[in-house]
């Protein structure tokens, strides 16, 4: 048995004799660190996910990571196919194009809702949010810079006060995220460093149209960006990827 087969069957051990069953805290730690893994590439797109290895990884029960698996294929990190099982998606140049256009639509026209509601603490949490992802670039941290970037649009969209609309948009930014780390260039998200800050401003100004024409150019330069390739399918070996996830 391998070193890290044994580290998790001691770890497995661990969780059935103290485990309170398949919690859904505990499938939210299990849903987290899966997406992780994808968004970071170290499950590369096309890996097969086999419930019965993430069930022995994990210590929890098949049923649980099928209800995980199923929730990570809402979002389309995950693809669900019968007989075959899960695998990490694979986004085609199509699907890149279809989830910007989608962006595109409805995050430019939230602009004018968002300048129109946005206050001083919400710019404070915006500038926080591009800082931190600012800083993860400098750093060569392209999977945080990533999540720090979805997580820009996401807190963009709530401020609009559309739940249904700000929902969309966390879906839409989470497939992103996945054309990101799959498609992206090492070393900065296919926009300018300072592109979240140029936007801030333009709403702290009140300029709604100015905020979604600056919308529209920074989505179309981040898809520009993307170089797409086909990459051959493996089968990880998740005791490895997983060692030291949440027990």
């Amino acid at each position: 048995m391998s070193e890290s087969r044994q580290a998790h069957a001691a770890k497995k051990t661990r969780r059935n004799e103290g485990k309170a069953g398949d919690g859904a805290q505990r499938h939210d730690a299990i849903y987290r660190a899966i997406s992780d893994a994808i968004i970071e590439h170290r499950l590369q797109p096309g890996a097969r996910l086999r419930e019965d290895a993430l069930s022995e990884v994990f210590g929890v029960s098949r049923t649980g990571i099928r209800k995980i698996l199923q929730r990570l294929a809402l979002e389309h990190l995950v693809t669900l196919t019968p007989r075959r099982g899960a695998s990490v998606s694979r986004p085609t140049a199509e699907e890149a194009r279809d989830v910007f256009a989608a962006r595109q639509l409805v995050e430019c026209e939230l602009m004018a809702q968002i300048a129109s509601r946005v206050t001083e603490n919400d710019l404070k949490a915006l500038r926080d949010c591009a800082n931190r992802e600012r800083q993860a670039l400098k750093a060569g941290k392209q999977s945080e810079a990533i999540k720090l970037s979805a997580a820009f649009h996401n807190q963009l969209a709530e401020l609009a006060g559309n739940a249904t609309l700000s929902e969309f948009v966390g879906r839409l930014c989470s497939r992103s995220s996945l054309i990101l780390a799959v498609y992206g260039n090492t070393g900065h998200l296919g926009c300018e460093s300072h592109d979240h800050d140029e936007l801030i401003r333009h709403l702290e100004s009140g300029n709604a149209e100015r905020a979604r024409a600056f919308m529209q150019r920074h989505l179309k330069a981040i898809e520009a960006s993307l170089s797409i390739a086909e990459a051959p399918e493996e089968t990880p070996d998740l005791y490895a990827i997983f060692d030291g996830a949440p027990a």
